[in-house]
């Protein structure tokens, strides 16, 4: 059992190092966030420090996942909520639905980026601003949404998103391949 133990807190620190770097993200800029000392995650990422709950908690916080993946605890329970988060160009997406075609709803956790590289590409995409603040290239126009405000659009406009501020932002996506919208239905008040 001590081997296994020690094998899985082995494994910790290269898999917070891979996470860091695939988010871009500092040594510096991750202790400001978490309140760990440059030095502790140098230690902790190169398993010269053993991985505690009180530091894996704020790093878990920071990177928006759970302590399991850090830890890589096996799944547990029904498979099909454990959909694995793909990270390209710094933004993580998370599926949150698993079928093969109509609209796919995702977690994104967009960085903050600078340069704005509009795409193109078939489909729809309704967004909304979970945490933080997205600023939206979409066309000619420039916006920034804040929480809790949600924008869509027809993916063959010339569309780029990032955080508008230091750190990440979150949103929820929905998107449809092939211009499939997301059918929205007001309440209406008696």
């Amino acid at each position: 059992m001590d081997d296994n133990l020690d094998s899985v807190l082995a494994a910790v620190g290269p898999r917070l190092r891979t996470l860091r770097r695939q988010r871009e993200i500092t040594l510096a800029n991750l202790a400001a966030t978490t309140g760990i000392s440059v030095s502790t995650l140098s230690r902790l990422e190169s398993g010269q420090r053993r991985p505690t709950l009180e530091l894996l908690l704020p790093l878990a916080r920071a990177y928006g996942v759970q302590i399991d993946e850090l830890v890589g605890a096996p799944p547990t329970g029904d498979p099909r909520v454990h959909l694995r988060p793909v990270t390209r160009n710094g933004m993580t997406m998370i599926p949150l639905t698993r079928r093969a075609g109509g609209v796919q709803a995702y977690k994104l956790i967009i960085p903050e980026r600078t340069d704005p590289d509009p795409q193109v590409h078939e489909g729809y995409e309704w967004i909304y601003v979970l945490n933080g603040r997205l600023r939206l290239v979409l066309g000619e126009k420039d916006l920034v949404l804040a929480e809790g405000e949600a924008a869509e659009f027809d993916t063959r406009v010339p569309h780029w998103f990032g955080s508008a501020e230091p750190g990440p932002v979150e949103v929820l996506s929905l998107f449809g391949r092939q211009g499939e919208r997301a059918h929205l239905r007001a309440r209406t008040v008696a």
